[in-house]
């Protein structure tokens, strides 16, 4: 391994310890020293990777924004299947990266915390995957492959769906992933 590979390596390894720190503990209640220690490095070392705690949750909150932002290029061109194709990615997210369902726990205290940075508001602000699903849900609600129903709570009903099933495995990651089609049955005709 290079050099190059295994401080990315390394910067990978504190990135998924400071989320299960952050989910644990919360933003405030997690030290630079408290990283460090979970990763086996110095404070000091720590500093090399990354300059602050803020720039670090700031870099993590980027990462969450950039997942929710390939997720939702997937192909819309028929409804059912996009929302079928969103939920089977992001549930099998987990299996292979389980610090996945730790993302979305992160993603919702950081958007519910109001003391977060200027910055890090700027990121979460751009979080738009209910509003983009309204009009995909009111093109399969025309096509007969949505059910009827308001096209924003459904929207909401089908993330919420997500969000609460990535919460629950992320507090206890050994029970089983749910089907991507029981989630999906939320929207469908």
């Amino acid at each position: 391994m290079t050099r190059a590979e295994e401080k990315e390596k390394r910067r990978q390894e504190i990135i998924e310890k400071s989320i299960e720190l952050f989910v644990r503990r919360g933003y405030y209640g997690t030290t630079v020293a408290d990283i460090a220690k979970e990763v086996g490095m110095s404070t000091g070392l720590l500093f090399h990777y990354f300059e602050s705690k803020e720039k670090l949750y700031e870099e993590i909150i980027r990462f969450g924004l950039e997942a929710t932002k390939s997720v939702m290029k997937l192909d819309k061109s028929e409804p059912i299947e996009f929302f079928t194709e969103v939920a089977d990615f992001i549930l099998n997210s987990v299996k292979i990266l389980p610090f996945s369902a730790k993302m979305f726990v992160l993603m919702m205290q950081a958007a519910a915390n109001e003391a977060v940075s200027p910055e890090i508001k700027n990121i979460l602000a751009q979080l738009d995957d209910i509003e983009q699903s309204v009009e995909i849900i009111i093109r399969g609600q025309q096509n007969g492959t949505i059910k009827e129903g308001d096209p924003f709570a459904l929207s909401v009903s089908y993330w919420c769906a997500i969000t609460g099933i990535m919460q629950q495995l992320a507090v206890s990651p050994d029970i089983p992933v749910p089907k991507a089609e029981w989630i999906v049955d939320i929207l469908r005709r």
